[in-house]
């Protein structure tokens, strides 16, 4: 049982969708990133998910692009994230974090060196949208032999061909993409995920969320209502960018984690 699993039964057992929320790790700068982390569980947060700062982020839209390049800028690199996550770990030993980005900077530093200081730091999944299923070998299997889960995404165009595939050595969940193209695009609609949330639970046990086009609490509680719950990115991430300072980003954090606990 990982920290995931344990925090998807505790919300089961409570009859309560989970809120995840998705920050850039050294947006805007270190301090700043690790005081909106540390922020994010008594906002109402229950799993963290963590964007790894890359240099060519195919699946993100404008907002956590620039996200990733002011943390570049920055001096962020995997170092520092695992650096900033281990500084979470020394006040919050409950909260999942889940970090997602791309393959490149884990295989420059070396698989198995990654794994072990992921799981030293105190990461307990790992989502990687650059590796499909048929590079299980390269990350997902030895990652998951660590004891971090494995995140898949089922999108749309994921069809009953290929979800088996997808969900073959999936664990912690799975994250459904709501709509179609890269993240902050289109909005998401209920009416629309709901039949794909029924489609992959009728194929698999692990819970489903789903993310991409959620910006409100009402989204987030729509959202929810038709899975085990949502994720915010770009809506947070964009309070980054403009500046905001951490508390009014946590406070904006708290309507949508009520948006999705109310569902």
């Amino acid at each position: 049982m990982t920290r995931i699993d344990d925090t998807f039964a505790r919300l089961k057992a409570e009859g309560k969708k989970a809120f995840v929320g998705y920050v850039m790790a050294g947006d805007p700068d270190f301090d700043a990133s690790l005081d909106l982390v540390r922020g994010l569980p008594a906002a109402g947060v229950d799993i963290i998910e963590l964007g790894l700062p890359f240099t060519d982020p195919m699946a993100d839209g404008p907002t956590i692009q620039l996200a990733g390049q002011r943390a570049l800028e920055g001096g962020m690199t995997l170092a520092r994230t695992l650096e900033l996550v281990r500084r979470f770990r020394e006040t919050d030993a409950v909260t999942p974090i889940v970090l997602m980005g791309y393959y490149n900077p884990i295989y420059s530093r070396g698989v198995p060196r990654f794994l072990e200081e992921a799981k030293a730091a105190g990461i307990d999944g790992l989502i990687v949208v650059d590796l499909p299923p048929e590079e299980d070998a390269e990350l997902c299997l030895p990652a998951q032999a660590a004891g971090l889960n494995f995140i898949r995404l089922a999108t749309p165009t994921t069809d009953a061909t290929r979800l088996p595939r997808v969900l073959q050595n999936t664990s912690g969940f799975v994250y459904y993409v709501s709509v179609t193209g890269i993240t902050g695009a289109a909005a998401a609609v209920a009416g629309d995920v709901g039949p794909e949330v029924a489609r992959i639970k009728a194929a698999t046990d692990l819970p489903v969320i789903v993310g991409f086009g959620i910006r409100s609490p009402e989204t987030a509680r729509d959202i929810a209502s038709v899975a085990d719950g949502a994720v915010v990115g770009s809506a947070i991430v964009k309070l980054c960018e403009d500046q905001r300072p951490v508390a009014d980003i946590l406070a904006f954090v708290r309507t949508l984690a009520q948006g999705a606990h109310s569902a």
